[in-house]
């Protein structure tokens, strides 16, 4: 798995992030550098650098702020998986660094529905794209392995308004997340 695979995606997963929060298409997306860091031209101001920073200047200007956390906790909870994706996810070069981040990952959510506990959030979000080649990949053995990493996954491209936008898409289609009994 190469280590650009998620950031060679962000202008698409951004696209993708317009769609499902209602806005009109109309941002210009580019990339700076080695990595393909996005980058947002804006109209009336300085261009915004980085993934979390043009997701969150989304969400924002589509008044959603619910997406980034309702209390002061939620808000860090969801920074803190945003800050993941891109230290972690992003630069995970290896299987091994996708073994560790799927195990680690399978261990935080068993006991929760959603990253930040019990509600949808733009980490949900930018953590599914983020996981989606990787989940792609794995066999079903490996699913299962990762039983709380499949159903999370299942469940986020299966949320209403999210699934409407990634559906018409290509290269994030729905993953079929079946379980050994």
């Amino acid at each position: 798995m190469a280590a650009a695979a998620g950031p060679r995606l962000g202008a698409e997963e951004l696209g993708l992030l317009e769609k499902s929060l209602g806005l009109a298409k109309g941002n210009k997306y580019g990339a700076q550098g080695e990595r393909k860091t996005p980058v947002l031209q804006t109209n009336n101001g300085p261009s915004l650098i980085g993934l979390t920073t043009i997701a969150t200047h989304l969400v924002k200007q589509a008044k959603k702020e619910q997406l980034l956390g309702n209390t002061a906790e939620e808000k860090a909870v969801v920074q803190q998986w945003l800050e993941y994706r891109v230290t972690q996810v992003d630069g995970q070069s290896n299987k091994e660094d996708t073994r560790i981040i799927l195990k680690d990952l399978n261990s935080y959510l068993e006991d929760k529905v959603y990253l930040a506990g019990n509600n949808f959030t733009l980490a949900d979000i930018l953590m599914y794209y983020g996981l989606h080649h990787i989940m792609v990949d794995l066999t079903v053995q490996e699913k299962e392995k990762y039983l709380n990493v499949s159903r999370w996954f299942n469940h986020i491209q299966h949320y209403p308004d999210f699934k409407a936008a990634v559906s018409k898409t290509t290269s994030f289609a729905s993953i079929d997340v079946y379980f050994l009994m």
